[in-house]
Order: structure tokens, then sequence, then C-alpha cells
């Protein structure tokens, strides 16, 4: 029988009828592997760890020393004799497996899984991974159990994936399907960081600006004499305006490169734009 980590035998939801899938690791072996499974489900936002009869027994000292920081997601652990009571609570299951061993059943990448296993939990159903033990993964009676195959793009010569590589590559395809945009530890200050140019205290440089910059920087290199022969200025001059664009300066971007002109120009930051 399963035992419940909370008051009603209810799993702490990441939000109002939303809990996150629970990982199901079969007949793992090493301590160690469950430990690092945990940290892996901790980074990512999940939390209910299941396992089906552990080689070891459980609990497992060597298991909670490689959780770490995720020690609390390992010692919250229940333990099942068999794989059918460890997924009796669940409404839709996926096995992970390099091999669908032709079985009829629908074949999703992490990514598509992750995503479709959000939609059913946002609905309110239980859903469940389970994840094969280290030597031979889950065997065909246990994948018969489920209701799809997870299966992840890996090189055709080298497709095994260890226990916690394969926790970890689902994981981060669901905290990705949950909020795609958001990178790394968010702080107080800043929030996640997001793809692309962070521009922290400053923006984009406007038109105006850089054609300030232009004027000030084409005029110190005219005194320099570094736009000769003159009828190559118009193409020297549209090659250094690409550079900058090129740079998608910032307004800071802008007022340092002023201020470098004039310190070995001594001439005044005080023109157009």
């Amino acid at each position: 029988m399963m035992e419940t980590n909370d008051p009603g035998g209810k799993l702490t939801n990441d939000r109002a009828g939303a809990a996150p899938p629970s990982i199901v690791l079969v007949e793992p072996q090493l301590g160690e592997n469950i430990g690092f499974a945990a940290r892996a489900m901790g980074n990512f936002g999940l939390h209910d760890l299941r396992l089906v009869a552990p080689r070891d027994g459980w609990p497992n000292e060597k298991a909670l020393a490689a959780a770490a920081v995720a020690e609390p997601i390992a010692s919250a652990a229940t333990v099942f004799e068999t794989l059918e009571e460890a997924l009796a609570d669940c409404h839709y299951v996926a096995a992970t497996t390099a091999r669908p061993r032709e079985m009829i059943k629908p074949v999703l990448s992490p990514e598509t899984a992750s995503t479709m296993l959000r939609r059913r939990t946002q609905s309110g159903e239980r859903c469940a991974v389970m994840f094969g033990g280290e030597r031979n993964g889950l065997d065909n009676d246990s994948i018969a159990l489920a209701d799809a195959i997870i299966t992840a793009p890996v090189d055709p010569n080298f497709a095994s994936l260890s226990l916690p590589q394969a926790v970890l590559l689902f994981s981060y395809e669901w905290m990705k399907s949950g909020n795609p945009e958001a990178l790394g530890r968010a702080t107080t200050f800043d929030g996640p960081a997001r793809e692309g140019l962070a521009t922290p205290g400053t923006a984009p440089a406007s038109r105006a600006a850089l054609f300030g910059l232009f004027e000030h920087m084409e005029g110190a290199l005219d005194d320099a004499g570094f736009l000769r022969p003159p009828e190559k200025r118009p193409t020297m001059v549209r090659s250094i305006r690409n550079m900058f664009h090129r740079m998608e300066c910032t307004e800071q971007d802008v007022r340092t490169w002023r201020g470098i002109i004039s310190a070995f120009t001594r001439r005044p930051t005080a023109s157009k734009g």
C-alpha cells in the first residue's frame, strides 16, 4: 500500500489543481542513483518520488547523501512492493525507454510528453513517469502498464542513458513546458533570466542617439585622416555604422563610446543626439 506524505493523501501542488507528475523508479539498484534522481527532480520542480522494490532497501543512507539539498525529496519517497500499487492512483502513465519493443503505444519526445502531461495535470489528472532499473531498464510487463512511451533523441550508437540522466532530461523538459522563457535562478531584484540580450539599468539605444554617435565619431575620424581616400569614405562609413548596428548598442554603450572619442580628441560630447 502507498504511504502518503501529507494529511489526506494529497501531494503539494505546484499550483491549485495541477500536481506535477510523480517520478516512479522501478527496481532501482544503487542508492546513489536514487539520490541523484531526487536532486534532478528538485532542480526542476518535481517532488513526488516513488520507489518500486529498491534493491538495497529503504531508507538508504547513500541515496540521502547523494540527494544533497534535495534530501527532503528523497526522504519523503514512498516505497511500493509492486508497480501496480505505485500507479494505482494515476490516471495517465508514461514509460521511458529507448526501445518501443513493438508495442502499439504513442511514442513521445520528452518535450512533447511534458507539454501533454502539464495539460493533463492542470485538468486535475494524476500523472506519472516511470523509469527502469540501471541494468535493463523497464521490462515489457512494466511498459504494458503505460499509456505512452517517452523516448529521447539520442545517438543510436550510444543510446543508453543512466537513471539520473533520464530523470534529469524529463524533469528539465517539465520545467520548460511551464515557463519556456525563464532561465536560471529567479532573484528578488530582476526575476529569472531570459533568452536574448539583457540590458539591466539601461535600454536599447534610439536611432537619434546612434546618429549622434556616428556624427561625433565620423567627425573625429575625418580630423584624424582615417576616412581616406575621399572616394572610399562612403563605403568606410557604412561599414562602421553597420558594425555598431550589429552590436545592438544600449544607451549606456552610446554614452561610453562618445566618452572614449572625447577622451582621444578632447572634443565635447554635446553634439546632436
